[in-house]
């Protein structure tokens, strides 16, 4: 059986195929001004990976914000369900995901059968997501890719405001002037959004298999922050940023094979 899952973000689409519940192949494109068109390019890309066609598909799903936007969707799920999906798939222990992504954040409690249960979503305008990273580079005036690597080499972090973007680049701005280490300013713009994050997840509960995914997962200074303020080391699959679109493809698989009972 051959399922799709779409994730239509703020920023990207991604879009997974699976063939017998197990990764096909994968595809992305920027999301623009058009989520569908983006969406169709992101599936195209991922089929033609794969050697197969639209007709080959048994079932659509889609999710992200834009999720009412999929084309070819015979349903949607909720980005949450997705990510409970997704996160038991890849790491049959957990317990927890988090997922932070370049506009928001959220914490998932699900149980073994990667079912939600319970979760927190960060506020849209608060720094807890991958904008409050690319705000602070741009102050900070380093590469985005850079950031993570800078905060590595810092022994300790200064204080930043992480209750909204503008607060927090007026703060890095100030450290700046009082000529605070840019390492010493990096660790703090993560470790600021760890405080956040790790502040939903103890919301939830802490379950010692916390499993990471989103685009932020790839930033190692916020993985080493987060470790810190949970007090363990989550899981990140080797693609992060395609959880949502891997829990989609999971729940049209498990929609598909309802429908043909």
């Amino acid at each position: 059986m051959i399922t799709v899952g779409m994730d239509l973000g703020t920023q990207r689409v991604k879009a997974v195929v699976l063939k017998d519940g197990a990764v096909a192949s994968r595809g992305q494109a920027l999301s623009s001004f058009d989520p569908t068109k983006a969406a169709e390019q992101a599936v195209e890309e991922a089929l033609k990976a794969a050697g197969l066609k639209l007709s080959d598909v048994s079932y659509f799903a889609a999710t992200g914000s834009a999720m009412d936007m999929a084309p070819y969707a015979n349903g949607t799920v909720s980005m949450m369900g997705a990510d409970a999906k997704a996160g038991v798939y890849l790491f049959p222990k957990a317990r927890t995901i988090v997922d932070v992504g370049a506009e928001e954040a959220r914490a998932v409690k699900c149980n073994e059968k990667g079912i939600m249960v319970d979760f927190v979503v960060n506020e849209r305008c608060a720094a807890g997501a991958g904008a409050f990273i690319e705000a602070m580079a741009r102050a900070l005036e380093v590469k985005l890719e850079d950031l993570g690597q800078l905060a590595l080499k810092a022994e300790r972090a200064s204080p930043i405001n992480a209750s909204c973007v503008i607060f927090g680049e007026s703060d890095v701005v100030s450290l700046i002037h009082r000529q605070e280490s840019k390492p010493e300013i990096a660790r703090a713009v993560f470790d600021a959004m760890a405080d956040r994050i790790s502040s939903m997840v103890h919301r939830l509960g802490v379950n010692p298999d916390v499993v990471l995914v989103g685009g932020v997962a790839k930033d190692v200074g916020f993985i080493d922050s987060l470790n810190r303020k949970l007090g363990l080391t989550v899981s990140i699959p080797q693609y992060p940023d395609y959880a949502g679109a891997l829990g989609a493809a999971l729940t049209a698989a498990s929609r598909a094979k309802g429908a043909q009972k």
